[in-house]
């Protein structure tokens, strides 16, 4: 159906034609989180690069709230001619499963144009609670079940997500606190005010080097290269807890394949650029291109993985 809809557009939209003179006017970046959080910095960095590339500007507007289906709509129901993208991030694939009234269909009214960048979540305490690794975080639990909190940036984010797999792994009972974004989330755990969070290390890794969060452990299936003493959850005997958050471009289905080619090659371009690659890499984000069809996949792959994982944990929209 989504091929149809592509065909369909080139014949109206002339395709070819478009491609040639995309982009005459500026592009809209629609980023469902706030400024500052782990999509939003892929976002902008990449979004710098486009506009260099492009001779056009490249702005990122943020539209947060309820997990980032707010902004998702908007790019849902745009119209598909390149000029309004999403950068989303894993837990665009998390949404379906846990918001039963959304205004638009994940798998069919978005399309991939390419994935962004790769980055674990790093499970982070204040350093009064006295926690040393995760193993100290469980024992904790364990002893006052259901007493222990934790943010996220979100229901269905990806910082979310990865701490529902832990507490299955683990068998704890803790209490999940959404936050808006990233930014909030964090400095709600470096005040105490909730006991731990998988906070992207985009987000988090200064504030750990600066010793106001201390870092317990990895939520990935590897280690950070920025952070390479820090174990992984799985390392310190949670089997399945790991989660791979990504970041990644989408267009409205339905943008002609000849601007979603133009898009996934100056997207590639831009990830390869040196100052991109610096700036992502001193944060421990992996740049990590895509066609699109393969990011389709992915996208497809994780809407049933990540059905199936919110079914076991039980998650709801508080």
């Amino acid at each position: 159906m989504r091929y149809l809809l592509v065909a369909a557009a080139l014949v109206i939209t002339g395709g070819p034609a478009q491609a040639e003179t995309y982009p005459d006017k500026p592009i809209h970046v629609i980023v469902p989180f706030t400024p500052g959080s782990a999509t939003d910095v892929v976002a902008r960095a990449v979004a710098q690069q486009l506009s260099i590339r492009f001779g056009q500007p490249v702005v990122v507007d943020n539209k947060p709230g309820a997990g980032g289906t707010i902004g998702s709509a908007q790019v849902a129901k745009a119209q598909p001619d390149g000029y309004t993208l999403l950068v989303h991030s894993s837990g665009h694939t998390v949404n379906p499963s846990i918001y039963p009234n959304l205004t638009y269909d994940t798998g069919k009214d978005l399309m991939g144009v390419s994935l962004l960048a790769q980055q674990p979540n790093i499970l982070v305490t204040a350093p009064e609670k006295g926690w040393k690794n995760a193993v100290d975080l469980v024992k904790a639990a364990k002893a006052s079940p259901g007493k222990l909190t934790f943010a996220s940036a979100g229901t269905g984010t990806g910082t979310h997500m990865n701490a529902e797999k832990f507490k299955l792994s683990a068998q704890i009972d803790a209490l999940h606190v959404p936050y808006k974004g990233t930014p909030e989330a964090m400095t709600d755990t470096m005040n105490g005010r909730v006991d731990y969070f998988f906070a992207p290390v985009v987000a988090s890794l200064s504030i750990v080097r600066d010793k106001r969060l201390v870092a317990l452990a990895v939520g990935s299936t590897t280690r950070s290269s920025v952070l390479p003493d820090v174990p992984t959850t799985e390392e310190q005997g949670f089997a399945n807890s790991a989660y791979n958050f990504w970041v990644g471009m989408l267009a409205p289905t339905g943008t002609p394949t000849t601007v979603i080619d133009k898009l996934n090659a100056e997207v590639k371009a831009a990830l390869s650029a040196p100052e991109v690659k610096d700036r992502l890499g001193s944060l421990g984000a992996d740049s990590s291109a895509t066609t699109p069809a393969d990011f389709d996949k992915i996208i497809a792959r994780e809407l049933v993985e990540n059905a199936a994982l919110i079914k076991a944990a039980g998650i709801k929209i508080q």
